[in-house]
């Protein structure tokens, strides 16, 4: 409802002929609205007031001098909204439309990824790779997918890493290229070997390696708990062989994690240690001149990665691959991380700044002090402070009171008793100890 009221106070000759005295019954806001007026004012209320009726409105007014008149107008509040309350109205139901439609779109999407996935899945399992015949998926990656695979001509099992076409851009192609050059390169019985790399006509790539029976040492841990003092050392011994064979040749391998380490009963040698995944290893020369510049934030796995990687990968060196041996050996000894934290920069945080507890206070029980304090000298901020080459470890683990405790009879015995579960095939429901920031995807070769 729109009302209004008409003053007129004043002649053409500006003498007041008539005061307006308002009734002090009426309205607060009605009084303003006349008592600016007759003062010459003009304004707009959007504040709801209520009038004589009880009923909210709104109002206007201005003082007209050329007629010597005053206007004033209201309007009730219901009938001056309306048209914003629809137009308000109009635009959350656009919005909430909006956001189904995102959210059908989405799933949608997300559907038709997943069974593509189940699709090529199946498409690969079903096919033959040339001499290959993939026979059952055993790890995935950001890398690639990893068959397990039968070579028709050889007749022997084989770990088959696959580069699907969805994945098969210039940049990955490249780098999973790469991988296969470098491994190739190396061959030391503790790195795993290459056998064969190619890629059929609808291009999926593709490279052979050996297949491993037994689990890498996130899984050891996370199904046996933390490991004897003597196992731990014969373990690293070996991954140190490997890294000294790379890094004589001036490659760094920038990913050592319990998952890139299988530990299997090799050619009837027990514990046998293979260092895997290759894929981020660079040259020391391309760091130096600066060739090679990280597309991530960092390259690594939260949980192992030296400081001086995290502040410049660039200053990554053999010294960075040490480091990482050592939280390796923690997490061994211990069964949990050096750090953990809710979240990865957390966790950066504390490679950065924290000391490390020492294992033997982290458990509870007494570990072998030169083990540990080789441990901890791994972890040192510093790399200056830290072996200054995998052969300088490897000596100073194999000068421990208990390096020759784990002998090949304790060896034997234990896979004899374990070989069942270690060589069973098995989605393992956590390939370390449980961590909020444990980033790791595994990829399988056996």
């Amino acid at each position: 409802m729109t009302s209004a009221l008409t003053l007129r106070l004043r002649d053409p000759g500006g003498d007041l002929l008539a005061g307006y005295k308002p009734n002090t019954n009426a309205p607060e806001h009605l009084i303003e609205m006349v008592a600016s007026a007759l003062e010459g004012g003009s304004d707009v209320t959007t504040t709801p007031f209520r009038d004589y009726r009880g009923v909210p409105v709104i109002g206007a007014w201005r003082w007209l001098p050329d007629y010597g008149l005053g206007v004033g107008a209201k309007i009730d509040e219901s009938e001056a909204y309306a048209t914003l309350r629809i137009v308000r109205s109009t635009f959350q139901i656009v919005f909430l439309l909006l956001v189904l439609a995102a959210l059908v779109i989405l799933l949608y999407t997300y559907r038709q990824a997943v069974w593509q996935r189940r699709v090529t899945e199946a498409e690969l399992t079903a096919r033959q790779l040339g001499q290959y015949q993939l026979q059952e998926k055993i790890g995935e990656g950001g890398m690639g997918i990893v068959y397990r695979a039968h070579h028709a001509l050889l007749r022997r099992e084989t770990a088959l890493k696959l580069l699907p076409p969805g994945k098969a851009d210039p940049q990955t192609i490249e780098r999973f290229e790469r991988e296969v050059r470098l491994t190739c390169q190396l061959t030391h019985p503790n790195t795993i070997q290459v056998y064969d790399y190619g890629h059929t006509p609808d291009g999926i790539f593709y490279y052979a390696m050996e297949y491993l029976d037994g689990l890498h040492l996130g899984e050891l841990v996370a199904r046996y708990g933390p490991q004897p003092d003597e196992r731990v050392v014969h373990l690293l011994t070996q991954i140190c062989d490997s890294l000294t064979e790379a890094h004589g040749l001036g490659l760094i391998h920038r990913d050592i994690k319990p998952a890139n380490i299988f530990v299997c009963d090799r050619g009837g040698v027990p514990d046998s240690v293979k260092v895997l995944d290759f894929g981020l290893v660079k040259h020391f020369k391309e760091i130096e001149d600066h060739k090679l510049v990280p597309v991530e934030g960092f390259v690594g796995t939260p949980n192992f990665i030296a400081p001086e990687a995290l502040v410049n990968p660039l200053a990554s060196d053999a010294r960075t691959d040490i480091y990482a041996l050592g939280a390796v050996g923690y997490l061994l000894l211990t069964g949990h991380y050096v750090f953990e934290g809710v979240s990865v920069a957390e966790v950066s945080e504390k490679h950065l700044n924290d000391t490390p507890v020492p294992p033997s206070a982290r458990i509870g029980r007494q570990i072998c002090p030169e083990l540990e304090a080789a441990i901890l000298r791994c972890l040192e901020k510093d790399p200056d402070a830290r072996p200054q080459s995998t052969a300088e470890l490897s000596r100073t683990l194999a000068s421990c009171s208990l390096a020759a405790e784990w002998t090949i009879e304790r060896r034997r015995v234990w896979w004899e008793q374990h070989r069942a579960r270690t060589t069973t095939v098995e989605p393992a429901p956590s390939a370390e100890p449980e961590s909020p920031v444990a980033i790791d995807i595994s990829e399988r070769t056996g």
